[in-house]
């Protein structure tokens, strides 16, 4: 709370003196549709343009990969996580660990390797610490989301080897509305879980250079309906096996309840969600720079499905030897609040060298507890802050760039009998260039960090401290109008988390004992990627090769030994290899009656092994995404089938995952043409209710995928 004070503090003192100052128009830099394109504050569409907050840079052709969900399309695939709200993206898949919890997986990479942003700011929560905490970002406020690869991820932290998502909201408004207000909302229900979501925004000019921000969103879903068994294959064999040992002892209560278990249908129990958020801001936007803070609060409880017949034991605090209490089929919940506020601020230098001075500050309270049962179990604190400050380069015939300072902490703590990771203090400073020349239709890009890490247990007399450098490079060339072809290499190094060096107990909500490795030493790991891509009036296509080699990997994996009636998984250190492709395509294929019929394809596949042991767990199968597309002004209609292999490459403990398709239909109405925001989409996701699981999930033997889902949302602006 101290961190949090203190960012409110700051902002006070550093806004108010810039405010007093006399107020001037701000400079117009958008006019036409693209402006009209741009009025939509809560899920703005800017078609062929991406703007990645941090990074600073003009033009960003060199980026081998970058997608970015805005628009119909954000409202169209909006889920509760940020998670499954992506998967359909190219390279990315998603943990999918419930409906209250699902982080991105990029290139099959999660967790510590791919950072998860606000506005060019982490997210301040512990999500990359298990998946089974939510991330606190709610889709429903984000104006445009994008996924980000190549050297320039390294401006975002040298642990986001997989890449980075950056989410984009207008809690610090970037513009002043010509309009006395302007109103932005999105309304959704959707079957599967009886979804019922609503999200505001509201942005008031206060004069002509002061604006202020408002909003919020609320979403409530019931236990999640499924195409199928709730069991996979392997786990319904397991319970019918049970039941038949029961029943063959006399135990016909126990037997009966484990084959309930093995043919429950319909809805996955314990997997209802409820969140809510609210945000206020204020930003002075002004020819010479602009300056915003905001204050946002996040609320959320969701469940967590547990593995049937899971339970545990584990001694009670202060007990004697051997004293303690189990878990059997106790419902766990959790219940998740976060206090955040946000500083952004540029400064226009028009220098010969320094064009914009830039600065983001972020700090947050962030709690949550895991409910077992009526009883409180673990309660997980964290009082974090992380702040960066940019110096963007003008110009100078074809030279330009960023460099700049970043500095992230944290003080975390768990309290409970399930406490598994020890009361811990990190911080990082980091450092990091980005630099871009071109020669003609040869394009250059490289990128280094520097990062010096601690990680404090005070309460066991440990500390670790680790130097990391990081360096990447990449060169385009345009070989013809439309046409560039590149490649990419990197060097990066990953210092541990304190929850892989210090991790040591029972973890209720994964249902697991979790134990960490404190002389693990740094993650190092070389990279290439190879991309085409070519845009044409017609047609788009890209490809991208990509590898890595680690040395040093860390990872987590079951050891097939327990630990207070919990698998044990501990976190091991050894060489690893990833590679793989992305493609994606998309070609106008003719017109007829007022429409345009376009068809789109995505492809993705990787394959990871650990060196002497094996494939790397959860990695997601080859998956082929093709759709079909009618444009019109005023409508839109679009069906698609997306095709996941199986995926039998699995590690010890691991079990392989059925191959399913899935296919999903579209219609977007647009009243007042592309121009306006204004739509109403119905949309049915899974339509042939198949039994679909994702392999990159902890929990997809007993969470399944949506079965059946018809949406319908309405989104307006004025």
């Amino acid at each position: 709370m101290v961190k949090f004070a203190y960012l409110l503090a700051t902002t006070a003192f550093v806004a108010v003196p810039a405010m007093a100052q006399q107020a001037e128009p701000p400079a117009e830099t958008v006019t036409g549709a693209r402006a009209a394109a741009q009025t939509d504050h809560v899920h703005d569409e800017q078609p062929g343009m991406i703007v990645v907050t941090g990074h600073s840079i003009k033009d960003v052709d060199l980026l081998a990969g970058k997608s970015v969900l805005s628009g119909a399309d954000l409202v169209r695939d909006l889920k509760p996580q940020i998670g499954d709200t992506l998967a359909s993206l190219p390279g990315v898949s998603a943990t999918s660990f419930s409906p209250g919890a699902s982080r991105p997986v990029l290139r099959g990479f999660s967790g510590e390797r791919v950072r998860v942003l606000t506005d060019g700011i982490g997210s301040i929560d512990v999500s990359n610490t298990s998946a089974d905490h939510a991330v606190t970002i709610d889709p429903l406020t984000a104006e445009r989301i994008e996924v980000v690869h190549g050297p320039a991820v390294l401006l975002f932290g040298g642990q986001a080897i997989g890449g980075a998502v950056n989410v984009m909201d207008r809690r610090i408004p970037r513009r002043v509305p010509d309009e006395p207000v302007h109103i932005d909302g999105i309304a959704a229900y959707g079957s599967a879980a009886n979804e019922r979501s609503l999200g505001a925004a509201l942005d008031v000019p206060l004069t002509d250079s002061l604006v202020a921000h408002f909003d919020g969103s609320y979403r409530k879903t019931d236990d999640l309906e499924v195409g199928g068994f709730v069991l996979s294959p392997a786990l319904r064999a397991e319970q019918l096996e049970i039941a038949a040992e029961e029943a063959a002892e006399g135990h016909a209560e126990e037997a009966e309840e484990a084959r309930a278990r093995a043919n429950l249908k319909g809805r996955i129990p314990n997997s209802a969600t409820e969140t809510k958020t609210v945000g206020a801001g204020l930003a002075l936007i002004r020819d010479g720079g602009s300056l915003g803070f905001s204050v946002s609060y996040y609320d959320t409880g969701y469940g967590v499905p547990s593995r049937p017949g899971a339970g545990h034991h584990h001694e009670e605090e202060g007990g004697e030897e051997g004293e303690g209490h189990g878990h059997g089929d106790v419902p766990v919940t959790i219940g998740l609040e976060q206090l955040r506020a946000d500083l952004r601020g540029e400064i226009e230098a028009g220098g010969d060298f320094i064009d914009k001075i830039r600065f983001r500050l972020a700090a947050a309270d962030y709690e949550h507890t895991e409910f077992e049962g009526g009883e409180v179990g673990t309660v997980f604190k964290t009082n974090g802050m992380e702040g960066r400050f940019e110096l963007v380069q003008a110009d100078r015939g074809g030279w330009h760039g960023v460099t700049g300072a970043q500095y992230y902490s944290r003080d975390f703590e768990a309290i409970g009998a399930e406490a598994f990771v020890p009361p811990n203090e990190s911080s990082q400073i980091g450092l990091f260039t980005l630099q871009e020349m071109h020669f003609g239709p040869l394009g250059i890009e490289g990128a280094a960090r520097f990062e010096h890490s601690d990680v404090d247990v005070t309460t066991l007399g440990l500390e670790r401290s680790f130097n990391a450098w990081s360096f990447a490079a990449g060169a385009a060339y345009d070989v013809n109008q439309g046409t560039k072809i590149g490649v990419n290499g990197s060097r990066a190094e990953r210092a541990p988390s304190a929850e892989e060096l210090f991790s040591n107990g029972p973890h209720i909500a994964t249902q697991a004992f979790e134990v960490g490795n404190p002389d693990l030493a740094k993650e190092k790991s070389w990279g290439a990627e190879a991309y085409v891509r070519h845009d044409a009036a017609n047609y788009s296509l890209s490809a991208t090769l990509f590898a890595n080699w680690f040395d040093d990997y860390i990872f987590q994996t079951a050891t097939g030994e327990e630990q207070d009636e919990l698998p044990v998984f501990q976190y091991f250190q050894r060489d690893a290899t990833y590679y793989g492709f992305e493609l994606q395509g998309s070609a106008e294929l003719f017109e007829t009656g007022g429409f345009k019929v376009v068809g789109d394809v995505v492809a993705d596949y990787v394959h990871a092994s650990i060196k002497d042991g094996g494939p790397v767990p959860r990695i997601p199968p080859l998956r082929l995404l093709g759709g079909l597309e009618a444009q019109s002004d005023h409508v839109d209609g679009r069906v698609e089938v997306e095709w996941s292999d199986a995926q039998e490459r699995v590690s010890a403990f691991e079990t392989p995952t059925d191959s399913h398709t899935l296919v999903n239909a579209s219609v977007a109405w647009r009243p007042w043409g592309r121009e306006n925001p204004t739509s109403l989409i119905l949309s049915a996701n899974n339509l042939f209710d198949v039994d679909a699981r994702r392999h990159a999930s902890f929990t997809k033997d007993f969470v399944p995928l949506a079965g059946r889902d018809i949406r319908l949302s309405a989104r307006v602006s004025f």
